[in-house]
């Protein structure tokens, strides 16, 4: 199944699982986005527009997400920003180079084909000095993780990849360093990474 038609065929009942479970840790990781700006802030997958109650009006903000069916619920949570809205692939993102301060890709990496593809994207849009913010689900380097890998196949047909090691994709992105990582929920499965782009 297309990740297009399986994301369309969720978004009606995406926020059952997704609002609850996740709202907390969206909070606390947007935390990093500046309290003055403005700044260009770019939400690549914003899916139903969860993250959009937590930040702060004062940036310009473009979402993106594969789905028009995700977009369409996520207008409403978009009252008071300054937002525009794109229909598009994290792995072929349609802007030019340099063009955010901030990127936020919340359960994201781990729902597209190719995480490499839509980190070197992300790298891409950024402008030198530029912040990736990421809250997902990777396994650590090494990892056996017998379960999660035997699941994968499965669950990336429906919604989500669960064998994804983020230390993978961003070897395939050069210029963008780890400032910042920690675990987020479940024993460390989640995590927040905060990356930084360098100087170009």
């Amino acid at each position: 199944m297309s990740l297009r038609l399986s994301y369309t065929l969720l978004a009606p009942f995406y926020d059952l699982v997704a609002k609850p479970a996740f709202a907390k840790a969206r909070a606390t990781n947007l935390q990093q986005l500046p309290r003055d700006g403005p700044c260009e802030v770019f939400l690549n997958g914003i899916g139903t527009g969860l993250d959009l109650p937590f930040v702060p009006a004062c940036h310009r903000y473009t979402g993106l997400d594969i789905t028009r069916a995700m977009l369409e619920r996520a207008l409403p949570r978009a009252e008071g920003l300054d937002i525009r809205w794109v229909q598009g692939d994290s792995q072929a993102l349609p802007f030019k180079d340099a063009c955010f301060d901030y990127a936020v890709l919340h359960l994201i990496l781990a729902v597209v084909p190719d995480a490499a593809k839509a980190l070197q994207e992300t790298a891409r849009v950024m402008k030198a000095g530029g912040m990736i913010l990421i809250f997902d689900k990777f396994l650590r380097p090494g990892a056996r993780a017998p379960l999660r890998r035997l699941l994968s196949p499965l669950a990336a047909n429906i919604a989500t990849r669960t064998d994804v090691v983020f230390e993978q994709a961003l070897e395939k992105v050069p210029g963008l360093r780890v400032a910042h990582d920690e675990p987020a929920l479940a024993g460390g499965w989640f995590r927040f990474i905060r990356l930084q782009k360098g100087a170009t």
